[in-house]
């Protein structure tokens, strides 16, 4: 049993926690660190309502909602999601009890629980993952409802307000965090997006290697911001206008976008050159990816993902692969060397990119080798998880700084 003040009970919605590595790592450093750690999220499919995973973590999962997408239906979503999370957190309360609750957006409608709970002098942690007004933006268009975009805006300041330590991915989540949400520095770690010791080399999937001279890969979770219509473009370029056949693309990862994007690679005559693997076990993600001579990001340029680390990139850096992106602000602050940038959103200039690097093995190699060393020396899980820990620290041990309340005013950004 973990002493007081070291129970943490964390709120995830976004995800199963099976599913979200980061949420799984965060919380097997917790544990191994000698905290308590409960987490209430979704339940997979044959999951358990109750479930202990690991020594100091269990979970608490509910029935989730479908995932239809849409504004609407992400209304519903999070209004049922949060409704439940705040009852599980009422049995955990009266059970094993807990310390600090550590929410991990989207979505940013978990500070009406933390509220409550701050009455019982529980301390709040606010996990911010995405920035959920721009990420609206590049799912649904800039010109959708500015009122939605608003109250997502009033939502995160509110969570900023009501939080004791935020923990951003970044440097540009944290200037974000410090103008829109009024957060002083000191309040605000950042615990980047860092593969662990698991994301290494295997024997590359002989099944993928005999498809193609050359192969493409990407991992990722397939929604309309993450650029999928992009890297099917691109593809298209590479094999019909830049006439590079002998390539074929092997797409990892699920998504309410994924139905869509099956039906647009046959539409572009792909169908010979990229395979959507869907779902696939942590086994066959490092047998496919390390069957890959080139590695993809194809996230376009927009006010969301300019501002995001992407865990993709640093999982091919750790493997040590060359990596083809567009010319994003944090992918530059990620991958330095191990990339090369086409112009934002010209699919025609990433096929060109990858055409490149199709030409120069050793140019691949000393790239991949630039990647994996960023990773071993700085970007490594193990360095991000000692300043999770040293964050913890503070907030464990020392008085809470007073907060002052920020500007709600929805429209400024």
């Amino acid at each position: 049993m973990a002493s007081a003040g070291k129970r943490v009970l964390m709120l995830l919605e976004n995800n199963p926690f099976s599913e979200d590595i980061r949420v799984k790592r965060e919380a097997r450093a917790l544990a191994q660190a000698g905290y308590q750690v409960t987490v209430i999220c979704p339940r997979p499919k044959q999951g358990k309502f109750y479930a202990e995973v690991a020594p100091n973590i269990r979970l608490y999962q509910y029935l989730a909602p479908p995932d239809k997408g849409g504004a609407l239906n992400y209304l519903w979503e999070y209004g049922y999601s949060t409704f439940m999370i705040f009852v599980l957190s009422l049995r955990v309360w009266w059970g094993p009890g807990f310390d600090v609750i550590h929410a991990h957006n989207p979505p940013d409608t978990m500070f009406p629980i933390a509220a409550f709970y701050k009455l019982f002098s529980k301390r709040f942690v606010f996990d911010h993952h995405d920035l959920a007004p721009e990420m609206f933006f590049a799912r649904f268009g800039e010109g959708s409802s500015r009122l939605v975009h608003g109250a997502l805006v009033l939502c995160e300041k509110l969570t900023c307000w009501l939080a004791d330590l935020v923990i951003a991915t970044n440097e540009s989540y944290k200037r974000m965090e410090m103008t829109r949400g009024g957060v002083p520095a000191e309040r605000i770690a950042i615990v980047r997006n860092g593969p662990d010791e698991r994301m290494i080399m295997v024997e590359p999937a002989p099944e993928i290697r005999q498809r193609a001279g050359t192969i493409l890969g990407y991992v990722g979770i397939m929604g309309p911001q993450d650029g999928l219509d992009y890297l099917l473009r691109a593809v298209h370029e590479l094999v019909y206008t830049l006439g590079r056949a002998d390539s074929f693309c092997v797409i990892i990862g699920k998504g309410n976008a994924l139905d869509e994007l099956r039906a647009y690679a046959e539409q572009l005559r792909l169908t010979q050159h990229v395979w959507f693997t869907g779902w696939v076990s942590e086994e066959n993600l490092l047998r496919y990816l390390s069957a890959a001579d080139i590695c993809l990001d194809p996230d376009p340029s927009n006010p969301f993902n300019d501002r995001c680390t992407m865990i993709k990139m640093m999982e091919y850096m750790a493997l040590g692969k060359p990596i083809v992106a567009f010319d994003l602000p944090e992918h530059r602050v990620t991958a330095q060397e191990a990339a090369v940038y086409a112009k934002p959103n010209d699919e025609l200039d990433f096929a060109r990119h990858i055409a490149a690097l199709m030409d120069d093995p050793a140019r691949r190699q000393r790239m991949g080798q630039v990647g994996r060393t960023r990773i071993e020396s700085k970007l490594a899980w193990s360095y991000q998880e000692q300043q999770l820990l040293a964050a913890y620290g503070r907030l464990t041990t020392e008085t809470v700084p007073s907060v002052k309340p920020v500007s709600t005013d929805a429209n400024r950004v």
